[in-house]
């Protein structure tokens, strides 16, 4: 398997994948973003936190091995337990801490498709694999429909779920006072995103999900991708603006009648994979998903 492959296939696969890597070396560090908001970067989705007089708030989590790492530099900022941990979307590299950080007395919070998908076995058309079933004690306890607001350490925190885009089950998390937006993997902040057909996910949702994010917010706001480095406004609209673009062209050439191997042999992306495809995603890989993804 080609290395683009595995690592996306990693953030799939993450629970049975974590089991096989090297955290040995990980360093979790925590970046400010505003007063009482945090991003934790290590290994897997980027970890948002908001500390203060309610207590601590945690969007998203890695993978379980790096639960303790992640905790302590938690403690660099405050030393108060993590109350509650918010979930973006099913994936391991996103859930994997779940069950320690529930068994630290979280309250585990995400939209209902994450903890249906978790509750049972899921598999990849994409890379032929499946993910078991994650423990009982992994699985949020606090399910919403369609948003569920916080009012929490001085702040107005919005998590709301948005229309199938990397998954059926993706939030945006928006904290109004501190002007700080999670995305989650609906943004991969100097790459292409990972489309999971499997799980539901669209590449004309991913659009639209930037397209609202970007509508709520100022030319200020910090924003915390999924992956990637803390990012502005711009820089959402750079990728909004490449998505857009490479969707038009993926689709006019599948309107052709032209194949799945015949689009991507057709390299659509070619002129921006300099930009956007020198991460996990390659080109060709991500013109394939946007193929499957397209009515």
């Amino acid at each position: 398997m080609k290395a683009g492959l595995a690592a996306v296939l990693a953030l799939v696969a993450a629970p049975v994948l974590a089991q096989q890597q090297d955290f040995s070396n990980v360093e979790v560090k925590a970046e400010k973003v505003a007063d009482g908001v945090y991003m934790l970067t290590g290994r897997g989705g980027n970890i948002g936190l908001s500390v203060g007089k309610s207590g601590t708030y945690v969007i998203d989590d890695q993978h379980a091995p790096l639960t303790g790492k992640i905790l302590a530099a938690i403690r660099t900022v405050t030393p108060d337990p993590v109350r509650f941990v918010v979930n973006t979307h099913w994936h391991g590299d996103h859930t994997g801490g779940n069950e320690n950080m529930g068994k630290a007395g979280a309250l585990l919070v995400a939209h209902e498709n994450v903890r249906r998908r978790m509750s049972g076995e899921q598999f990849s058309a994409t890379f032929n694999s499946s993910t078991p079933p994650s423990p009982e004690a992994a699985l949020p306890v606090v399910t919403f429909a369609d948003a569920v607001t916080f009012h929490w350490n001085g702040d107005e925190i919005r998590v709301y779920h948005v229309p199938p885009a990397h998954t059926d089950g993706d939030s945006i998390v928006h904290f109004v006072k501190a002007d700080v937006v999670h995305m989650g993997d609906l943004f991969f902040n100097g790459g292409y995103p990972f489309v999971d057909t499997s799980s539901g996910g669209r590449v004309d949702g991913l659009i639209a999900a930037a397209e609202r994010a970007l509508a709520g917010i100022g030319d200020k706001t910090r924003i915390i991708p999924g992956h990637g480095p803390l990012a502005t406004k711009a820089d959402l609209q750079a990728y909004r603006d490449a998505l857009k673009t490479l969707r038009d062209r993926i689709a006019k050439l599948k309107g052709e009648g032209k194949s799945r191997d015949e689009v991507v042999a057709a390299k659509p992306t070619a002129d921006h994979d300099a930009k956007w495809g020198t991460g996990f995603m390659k080109g060709d890989v991500f013109t394939g998903l946007v193929y499957d993804s397209l009515p």
